[in-house]
């Protein structure tokens, strides 16, 4: 994402900038990501290394095993070091990881209220990641900590941690509130 704002982010009594940024990034999910590296690699090491003449069937699947499993650990953390958002005249962009996915886009229109949540932990949420919770609605929490919780037209709850959550929330409702005095002109 290369978008700059144009004004100070969250600034109270700053103008509403074209383009909000925040970001939130978890520092333990690069040790989850290189335990993951190591698997991986010992993966590798087994697959190069072993004189496979004893026991094929228990060395191939040591072998993919450990490649699949350090794989899928290192990839499904690297996806959620960081969350970047970004609310812009239209929507708001939920990206995560390095290469931005998994990413949302709801329309400013899709939302009816924003929310400041003081403490959002990945224990409420089933851990670190994108979650869903039949009772909670979604979210995408990469760290403890202040988040934001967006409330959709389809009655369902988005809850993201971010820092500077405040300021988001004021820009977004800023925004609302610009589209509906808009509407009833």
């Amino acid at each position: 994402m290369r978008d700059h704002p144009h004004g100070e982010q969250g600034a109270a009594d700053a103008p509403h900038s074209e383009v909000w940024h925040g970001r939130a990034s978890n520092r333990v999910q690069w040790l989850l990501a290189c335990s993951g590296a190591a698997c991986l690699a010992l993966g590798i090491e087994l697959a190069v290394s072993s004189a496979w003449t004893s026991g094929i069937a228990a060395l191939a699947m040591s072998v993919v095993g450990c490649i699949a499993a350090g794989l899928l650990v290192l990839f499904g953390t690297l996806a959620f070091v960081h969350v970047a958002v970004k609310v812009d005249k239209e929507c708001l962009e939920v990206r995560c990881g390095h290469m931005g996915v998994p990413r949302r886009r709801i329309p400013l229109s899709h939302i009816t209220g924003a929310e400041f949540a003081p403490r959002v932990t990945p224990r409420q949420w089933g851990g670190w990641g994108y979650r869903w919770r039949p009772d909670q609605g979604t979210a995408v929490v990469v760290r403890r900590g202040e988040g934001l919780v967006l409330r959709l037209g389809d009655g369902h709850t988005f809850t993201i941690t971010v820092d500077n959550a405040e300021a988001a929330v004021r820009v977004i409702r800023g925004r609302l509130r610009a589209a509906s005095t808009g509407r009833n002109r």
